[in-house]
Formats: structure tokens, sequence, C-alpha cells
């Protein structure tokens, strides 16, 4: 499946939410670990309270401590569900043991196959694209074409992008692996590598500063990062932000690459029937019109188009590999990273 996002403009009408159908006592609750930020999420969830009168207790913390953290307390967990960022951090919750598949209809029907794990263990809730970021005076996009051309030399002291131990990048390495194998990826990283304008480091954030910076002309990013410089209060983000362009690669091949922001049920999920109609509420059009306008991600459902700024940037083709790949193939792609020489 080839996935593409249409060119939209929406208007966000929170008031438009469709009820929950109430089959939950209200004196349920459901208890989140989530490595999402609280304001990105708890708006969403005290919606979905209003509607069922289900609790949501929500702790949150980076994705590697959540994961500690549900392993340390096994079948004693008080965790229903786990919310957290990238395929890779998902499927190493699935390896560690600690969550469980998530039967619904709804979500099959609603999500796409290649946004959820093939046995159900965890479920795309946004989509995160990590194209090619350009400083407009400096770069003709025609000069631009794919992920792997950025090995050419032509390309050399052109490059920004975060460390290897960043899994976005580790995800993008490990969808290279899936496509053309190892040995040619770890052939591309050297190239990569080369042609980096600097040793890596910040996040993608840092990246887009030091491409408008002149520190180098191309940046690797995931666009909500640069869609909330160009929305954010700060106008020095925003000037920043607005020296560079989005380039789609791929786009006569497999497509850009894309990751997704995603729920697991938990292994010891007490609240289960609660849990999983938390992640339907979370998946249904009018959270994915709010998650779309207020995170500037792209919503994981075909039906709901991108907020008024990620459709700026006009439709792309999205790589249509199955995500779990991308954490099935982590460990490996962190190796050739290494052997590449990407620090």
């Amino acid at each position: 499946m080839k996935s593409h996002f249409r060119s939209l403009t929406i208007a966000i009408v929170m008031t438009s939410f469709i009820p929950v159908a109430p089959t939950l006592a209200a004196d349920e609750e459901v208890n989140v670990y989530s490595s999402r930020k609280e304001e990105l999420i708890k708006p969403l969830f005290d919606r979905f309270t209003e509607q069922t009168g289900i609790t949501v207790n929500l702790v949150t913390a980076k994705a590697g401590a959540l994961l500690e953290r549900l392993q340390r307390e096994g079948a004693n967990s008080p965790a229903d569900l786990l919310i957290t960022v990238d395929a890779g951090n998902l499927h190493r919750a699935k390896a560690a043991g600690v969550t469980q598949p998530m039967r619904s209809d709804t979500l099959t029907e609603a999500v796409p196959e290649s946004y959820r794990d093939p046995q159900g263990h965890w479920v795309g809730l946004t989509v995160r694209a990590r194209p090619i970021l350009y400083v407009k005076d400096k770069v003709d996009p025609a000069s631009l074409s794919t992920y792997e051309a950025l090995a050419d030399p032509a390309f050399k002291d052109s490059i920004c992008i975060r460390s290897s131990d960043n899994i976005y990048n580790q995800s993008l390495v490990a969808s290279m692996i899936a496509t053309h194998g190892v040995e040619a990826t770890e052939t591309w990283a050297k190239g990569l590598v080369a042609n980096l304008a600097r040793s890596p480091k910040g996040g993608d954030r840092d990246q887009i500063k030091a491409a408008a910076a002149g520190e180098c002309s191309l940046a690797i990013a995931n666009t909500y990062y640069l869609a909330g410089m160009l929305t954010g209060e700060s106008e020095n983000d925003r000037k920043t932000a607005e020296q560079l362009a989005v380039f789609w690669p791929n786009q006569d091949g497999r497509g850009a690459h894309v990751n997704v922001s995603g729920a697991a049920l938990t292994a010891a999920a007490k609240n289960q029937e609660a849990a999983i109609a938390l992640v339907e509420f979370l998946a249904n059009p009018e959270s994915q019109a709010w998650y779309a306008e207020t995170n500037g991600e792209y919503p994981v459902r075909t039906d709901v188009p991108p907020s008024q700024t990620l459709a700026a940037w006009g439709e792309f083709k999205a790589d249509s590999l199955n995500l779990a790949r991308l954490g099935e193939l982590n460990a490996e792609a962190v190796k050739l990273m290494d052997r590449a020489g990407w620090r």
C-alpha cells in the first residue's frame, strides 16, 4: 500500500468530537505512561473523560525511562497503555514483553496496515515524515532526488543531521536496510558521513538552525519541528524556519521515510476495555484533526487532511514499508552506523 497525503486546508472544531459509546462504567479509569509531552496529549484525554466519564491518569517521562519502569514493575505495573514516539521504541516495548495484542476492529479499519504491528501489539496514532530540508537561497531543489543521492560527493560539507544514538535516524537507516540490504546501506552511510558539514550534535531544531546560520545547506529533520518553529511564538524561530523548504525524496521510488507515534496495550493492563476505547478515541477523525493542527504531525487516517502548514508543503508519496520492520532492524542499523563512523 502506498500512502498519499492530500494538500487540504482544514478548520478544527473541537466541539464536533464524535461521542464515545457509553458502554463502560463511569467510574472506570485508564492509566497511561506517555513519552509525549502532557500539553500535546492531555487535552484529548480531557475530552475523552468528558464524553465517557472514564478517568485518564497520565505519567510522562522519556521513552527509555518508561520502558525501564514497565520492565521493573512487571505484572504489578499500574499502566494500561504506553504511548510513545517512533516504531523503534514501540518495537522495543514489544520485544521486552511489556505489551500484548490490542484487538479492535475499529483500529484495524481506521489505521493503515503499514502503521500497525502485524501481531497487534501497537498501533500508530500520528505520522511523522523525515524528508530533506534545504536552504532556499543556497540549494536548487532540482539538484535533490533521493536519500541515497546524499552520499554523492557533490554534497560534501552540505549536510546537518543529528547523532546515531537518535532513534529517528536509526529508523531511517533501518528503512534503508529493508530496501537495499546491509552492505549497500553501509556504503551509503559512509558516503553520508563523508558529506557532513559538522559532527552530529543537537536535536532536529538544531539542524534547522545550523542550516539557516550557514553551517550547512541541507538538514535531515522531522517536519513537525519545522512546523513548530513556523507557527510558534518565537519570532527568531519563525525567521529561521522560513529560510528552509521541504523536499520530498524518493518520489519516483519507495517514497519518503515516515514513522509514527503510537500506543500499545501493556501486558499488565487491568483496564483493557477502557484502554482500547481511549485508543479508538485517539484514532477517530476529530482527534486526528486536533493532532494535525496542534502537533504539526500528519494524521494516521487517510480520510483526515493535514494542517494548513503541512498542506502548504504539498502532496507526497510515503514509504509503504510496514513500520514494524524499523524496530526489527534497529539493532542492525545501530551497528551499521557505528561501522560507518556516524557518531
